[in-house]
């Protein structure tokens, strides 16, 4: 049955993945007098550009400054509102069920393309559903900490988080998002145990740690650099494979921990069946955009590389990245790890197999963490509390 599941999950994908190419590629299919008429007179009112995360974070944050241009150039506001919540599941569900006409658009973020692997249940496939507009930049993360911990290096970071297994808290921007990824990376290369928390967006998990309510965090390099040449947090490595040129004297994380790398694509995208000729406008100032030298110089200053490109073009990277699915793939070993380390079952898992026979936790979808016997669990993947006369879990067992 899982077999046949998994194969009929395969060819969906699949048939997605052609449908999304080839509406990717629609923007160039229709006869030219059309889309010029059409494209004279977009946009007619204000547009919305919908984010999945809180103001001041990255998304956020590309969003507006890509808005400002938009507007500037087409004469119209393009206003961004922010929708967080569910790894910005909420904001893209709100696109998709949007009137195709080009007057609601998605900032599209890393967490798009793992939340279609992480998820088996979603009230929309986002390859289909999406229309590509373009591609904006490529970016990065920084590791880094509160001044208070004591580790100023990864390997003394390691060190540290192994003398005190459970006790250093690590936020992200939501459960599912890269930052959670990189995270949760970090965690199984190395071996060290850290408690997830995760916040509607990265600004209000960099305001807790700022403040020392959580000790770690990866972040995007866009909302974290200012803060750390302010020296309010205190770096210990990059996720690029060679050092970020903004800082210089910051090694990478895989100096210490080979192979360890992580990037994110953000880009514009609409609700499919969008008038061809509106996306091809949108592309056109969007590059235009991008090849001005102010906008080039903006991004190398939130330490992204720009990425321009067509609609057919983004297309390819979304369903690449989507494909890849090591977002997905590294939740999904974590997940499988805590229910077999802690015995636990929460409502929106389910585990199909015993796990001394190697256990398969599959996530239907996110929710509160629920008790189950004498077991918590939650989407934190931190440690899961007991209760009664067995006060630990047991030893940890990575599953394969």
């Amino acid at each position: 049955m899982a077999v046949a599941s998994g194969v009929a999950r395969a060819r969906a994908m699949k048939l997605a993945r052609r449908q999304f190419l080839r509406l990717a590629a629609g923007a160039v299919a229709l006869p030219a007098v059309p889309r010029i008429a059409r494209g004279q007179t977009f946009p007619a009112r204000p547009v919305r550009v919908m984010v999945g995360f809180a103001a001041g974070g990255p998304t956020d944050i590309l969003a507006r400054l890509i808005g400002q241009w938009l507007s500037e150039r087409l004469g119209q506001p393009f206003v961004v509102e922010n929708r967080p919540g569910a790894g910005g599941n909420i904001a893209t569900e709100a696109v998709v069920y949007a009137p195709a006409d080009g007057y609601t658009l998605l900032l599209v973020a890393p967490a798009n393309t793992i939340n279609a692997t992480l998820y088996d249940k979603l009230n929309f496939n986002f390859i289909r559903d999406i229309a590509p507009i373009a591609s904006i930049m490529r970016s990065f993360y920084v590791m880094e900490v509160n001044p208070s911990v004591p580790a100023k290096s990864v390997p003394e970071f390691i060190a540290y988080a192994k003398a005190h297994p459970g006790k250093i808290n690590m936020a992200s921007a939501g459960s599912g998002t890269p930052q959670h990824v990189a995270g949760e990376l970090f965690k199984l290369m190395t071996g060290v145990e850290m408690v997830h928390v995760p916040y509607r967006g990265s600004a209000p998990a960099l305001t807790d740690l700022m403040g020392g309510q959580v000790q770690v965090m990866f972040d995007n390099m866009t909302s974290s650099l200012e803060l750390i040449r302010a020296g309010k947090l205190r770096p210990l490595g990059v996720t690029t494979a060679t050092r970020f040129e903004a800082l210089p004297d910051i090694p990478t994380v895989g100096d210490f921990v080979p192979g360890f790398e992580a990037s994110a694509q953000f880009g514009l995208g609409a609700p499919r069946n969008t008038p061809a000729d509106v996306i091809e406008r949108l592309n056109k100032e969007v590059n235009a955009g991008l090849a001005d030298s102010k906008m080039k110089a903006r991004l190398s200053e939130l330490a992204g590389t720009v990425l321009a490109g067509s609609p057919a073009d983004f297309g390819k990277l979304i369903v690449d990245e989507t494909e890849k699915g090591q977002g997905g793939q590294v939740l999904r070993r974590q997940t499988r790890l805590i229910l077999w380390r802690c015995g636990c079952a929460e409502r929106g898992y389910q585990i199909d197999r015993n796990p001394s026979g190697g256990a398969r936790a599959v996530l239907r979808a996110a929710g509160p963490p629920t008790r189950v016997g004498s077991c918590r669990f939650s989407l934190t993947f931190g440690p899961c509390s007991r209760r009664g006369p067995q006060s630990r879990c047991g030893k940890p067992v990575r599953p394969s």
